[in-house]
């Protein structure tokens, strides 16, 4: 498998040849290649040194991984704030609540659990840019980075858990109704594919009140199945929801970015309904109206329900940082992407599962309705999401100018791949930053 890289980091399976797969080798040169692009932004000295904030989630490659890093940054002269197994909304907001410059997240998202990578953040816990993800790319390629001398070393400035932190943030948002959800005392499964979500996760809920039923919440590494919250992947938690008689289930993936339902009868809530439902309670909310942000491949239901609620939705290009972009762009309360990404930005500018939990049990709570009866209530759309693996040698820039030119008399954008749109549909095609496939995505309001 190959190397992949983009503007966020790079992934690819652990160990192999050199070139072919994320080596060791590949670990220490992009991770010195960070150091250097942070050292010239922050003084490097003997009283002042950058700070990087290192989380991972559990799979088994992560302890070697995150070590190389650690060791890389600390001989760039950079000192470490090291959480441990944590998720990638927890590493973010551990970056602006220790005041460090940056942070490393080890995971590989909703890869498999051989896969692994290095996500990268700015001093203000968010996804590098285009601009500085390019910068850091060409330094690992031409190793264009070098090391301190002894006495100028960085260190480790803590070995600390910061979920505690991030679930008090969490609990302290307005719009959070803890009192409400306790009375409900929501019965909830939580299937955290034995990654970093079974410690967050059931904490979170057991502070709102409910009774938890853990499933595959041992963060060990050993995913149970497919890490990524699609419906077929679903199917375990689906029946424990039934067989304990349980109000909900979550799901979440390796880094609890991703956030996915399970409704009391067992049928998933769909992910791309994750952001649509909490965004839709958060502008019931507001003293006005508001405006979200979602990617291209994601539901015209936020775009629905934001317009009934007097706000005015618009699309940004796949990737969170192009999604945040868009947000602070257009002053929007709430925004995401179809995948279950939820971003809330009283909080932080981060997909954030936590959030999104709190949330949604909030607008569940306080609508008195059942899992499905608050889902029979959002707009009604059918996604079909597929993905086609690259072929070597494949001009994919050419083949996507070809859909580009035969639909040339429809609403076409161009801003990240091809996406059409009919005003009963759209098809969305474009190449995966993070897999060696193309991603064909359709939504209609009928099959």
């Amino acid at each position: 498998m190959t190397l992949i890289k983009s503007i966020s980091g790079i992934r690819g399976t652990v160990g192999g040849a050199p070139g072919d797969n994320l080596t060791p080798v590949d670990i220490v040169k992009f991770a010195a290649a960070y150091g250097r692009w942070l050292c010239n932004s922050v003084p490097v000295g003997h009283d002042i040194r950058p700070v990087v904030v290192l989380g991972r989630d559990a799979r088994t490659s992560g302890p070697m991984v995150a070590a190389l890093i650690e060791s890389t940054l600390i001989g760039c002269g950079i000192d470490v704030v090291d959480l441990g197994l944590a998720s990638t909304p927890t590493v973010e907001m551990a970056v602006t609540g220790k005041k460090a410059n940056g942070g490393v997240v080890v995971t590989a998202s909703h890869n498999p659990a051989q896969w692994n990578a290095l996500k990268l953040l700015n001093g203000h816990g968010e996804f590098l840019n285009d601009t500085e993800g390019k910068k850091i790319l060409a330094l690992a390629e031409r190793e264009d980075f070098s090391f301190v001398g002894v006495e100028e070393l960085g260190k480790i400035v803590s070995r600390e858990s910061y979920d505690a932190a991030h679930i008090d943030a969490v609990m302290a948002l307005p719009l959070v109704d803890a009192g409400t959800v306790r009375k409900r005392r929501f019965k909830v499964v939580v299937d955290a594919v034995n990654s970093v979500g079974g410690i967050v996760i059931p904490a979170l809920l057991r502070r709102l009140g409910a009774e938890v039923v853990e499933l595959n919440c041992t963060p060990n590494g050993c995913f149970a199945h497919n890490p990524e919250p699609l419906a077929e992947n679903m199917v375990g938690i689906s029946a424990e929801v039934v067989r304990t008689g349980a109000d909900l289930g979550v799901v979440v993936d390796p880094d609890v970015d991703r956030l996915a339902f399970v409704c009391e009868d067992g049928k998933i809530f769909d992910e791309e309904y994750t952001l649509v439902a909490v965004a839709d309670y958060v502008l019931s909310r507001l003293p006005g109206p508001g405006n979200t942000v979602s990617n291209l491949s994601s539901s015209r239901a936020l775009r629905d329900v934001t317009r009934a609620r007097g706000g005015q939705y618009a699309a940004a290009a796949v990737g969170e940082v192009n999604v945040v972009a868009k947000m602070k762009e257009t002053g929007a309360v709430i925004g995401g992407e179809g995948n279950g990404g939820v971003i809330y930005p009283e909080l932080h500018y981060g997909r954030d599962a936590l959030v999104g939990v709190a949330l949604f049990l909030s607008a569940l709570a306080r609508s008195r309705k059942s899992c499905s009866q608050l889902r029979a209530g959002l707009p009604v759309y059918k996604m079909s999401k597929n993905k086609i693996e690259l072929t070597p040698g494949i001009n994919v820039d050419c083949l996507l100018e070809t859909v580009k030119k035969a639909y040339i008399k429809e609403q076409v954008t161009d801003i990240d791949g091809i996406k059409i749109d009919w005003a009963d549909g759209w098809v969305h095609l474009r190449k995966s930053n993070t897999e060696p496939i193309i991603r064909i995505y359709s939504e209609a309001s009928t099959i």
